[in-house]
């Protein structure tokens, strides 16, 4: 089996070799320092937190809202609601593309975070919620009977019986959210723009790709370093996002 899955790992960690040998090549260590020399480059991620932020709070509240909504609480007609949501998952990105450019337009946010943090909320709540009502079906209806019994009401039950039952899924929301929010390239592009000031990390190696330059050795230190801070969260909380995502696959 182990040989198996090291076999099944040689075509990811390929790229990776490859991507950071060639960083190194020519000045070696000095094309990273000339990224994180190059002007706004604080700029990048700074925008790209923000949005990434903000993509994480509101998709983990709505998606643990919508969740607790579907799986525990009597509505009429949610399992069409439902399907209706889930429709959304056949939707790409691109199809989208026209649409949300007229919105963010009509609506005065283009050019602003809210045009780019409101799509990928969008884009992400069908899958989480998918997964995470798996995870709330899972969870004894006994516990919300007997806080209702105590006096508790809707609010005080998802608040002070669900949440706490349910960090192994939060914790995968985040990892889920974070990897796809932080390497979003299109939608900041169209909707942000490239102005100084509006780019984010995905943009980064561009910098070092004009019409009259093209320096492949800075290209791949500003890829290595755009996606630094999402590999160090993910090998940090890797634990319990494989708990979180086999929980909700398995429940």
């Amino acid at each position: 089996m182990t040989v198996i899955t090291a076999v099944l790992v040689i075509p990811f960690v390929i790229p990776l070799f490859t991507m950071v040998h060639g960083s190194l090549q020519g000045s070696g260590w000095a094309n990273y320092l000339s990224v994180i020399r190059l002007n706004g480059f604080w700029l990048y991620f700074r925008n790209s937190i923000i949005i990434s932020l903000a993509t994480i709070a509101l998709v983990y509240i709505l998606t643990m809202t919508a969740s607790f909504g579907f799986s525990k609480l009597r509505i009429r007609n949610k399992e069409v609601y439902f399907w209706l949501m889930m429709g959304a998952l056949t939707m790409p990105e691109v199809v989208l593309l026209t649409p949300l450019v007229i919105l963010a337009s009509e609506s005065g946010t283009a050019g602003t975070y809210w045009a780019v943090i409101i799509p990928l909320v969008a884009l992400q709540i069908p899958f989480t919620v998918l997964l995470t009502r798996s995870y709330v079906d899972g969870v004894p209806d006994a516990l919300f009977e007997a806080a209702r019994i105590d006096g508790a009401g809707t609010w005080r039950q998802f608040w002070n019986v669900l949440v706490p039952l349910a960090k192994p899924m939060a914790v995968a929301i985040i990892v889920l959210v974070l990897i796809n929010s932080w390497n979003a390239y299109l939608l900041p592009l169209v909707l942000l723009g490239q102005s100084e000031g509006h780019m984010v990390v995905t943009q980064l190696p561009n910098s070092f790709k004009t019409q009259y330059t093209d320096d492949q050795t800075k290209i791949l230190a500003g890829a290595v370093l755009a996606a630094l801070p999402e590999i160090i969260a993910y090998i940090a909380l890797q634990r319990h996002f494989e708990r979180g995502m086999a929980a909700g696959a398995i429940k």
